[in-house]
């Protein structure tokens, strides 16, 4: 009887591999966690320390991106602001040695933008910056990412066009919209939510003279 009890209780992975994305109530937020509530159920999500200071007060509507980690013993999910940036957390479990804590640790300890340039540029100094990454992995991410990850560059170039073509689309002039978008990547703004919101705030005089 509690051998059939517990096997209804099974994890079945496929299932839950379907979770791509979150939408719902932030109800708490940790130091590398928060539980997000849909319909009803609380998700504990692992997230990268540096995205809590850009999420809403608790209580308030979230999203996320979401990885599944599926193991005999255990269901974890990981959750991210942005598809780019899981893509980079899938892609560092592809290298030897990096488990999904390893992953985390990473994207937690240098902004997206720095680890690719760091990985475009070969700086295992700057890598090395990273807590509990050590020269060995840091040469091992360098071998094994160099050619699977977009360089700062073609990031940058792709996510400036999108942006820029959703200005055009809402009615902006390009050469108007483009001067807005340059003004908010000098604010150092680089994926494409905040980067719209914050150039529709130049475009719509939400910002003052004095802070241009």
């Amino acid at each position: 009887m509690i051998d059939e009890w517990f096997n209804l209780l099974t994890f079945k992975p496929l299932n839950f591999n379907m979770i791509g994305s979150l939408r719902g109530k932030l109800i708490s937020k940790k130091l590398d966690n928060v539980i997000v509530e849909v319909g009803g159920v609380g998700y504990h999500i692992h997230v990268p320390l540096n995205l809590l200071s850009t999420m809403p007060e608790e209580g308030k509507d979230i999203f996320l991106q979401i990885y599944t980690h599926v193991r005999e013993d255990a269901l974890q999910l990981y959750g991210f602001p942005s598809e780019e940036e899981k893509k980079i957390f899938v892609t560092l479990l592809g290298v030897t040695g990096i488990g999904p804590k390893m992953a985390l640790n990473i994207l937690s300890g240098i902004p997206i933008k720095d680890f690719l340039n760091a990985i475009d540029t070969e700086d295992v100094a700057h890598l090395c910056r990273i807590p509990g990454l050590g020269k060995k992995t840091a040469h091992r991410l360098i071998l094994e990412l160099r050619e699977k990850l977009p360089s700062t560059k073609e990031v940058k170039d792709r996510v400036f066009d999108d942006t820029l073509s959703a200005l055009v689309n809402l009615g902006y002039k390009k050469s108007v919209a483009q001067e807005s978008l340059e003004m908010a990547y000098k604010k150092g703004h680089t994926d494409i939510e905040k980067l719209l919101r914050e150039s529709l705030k130049y475009l719509t005089g939400g910002i003052s003279e004095e802070d241009r």
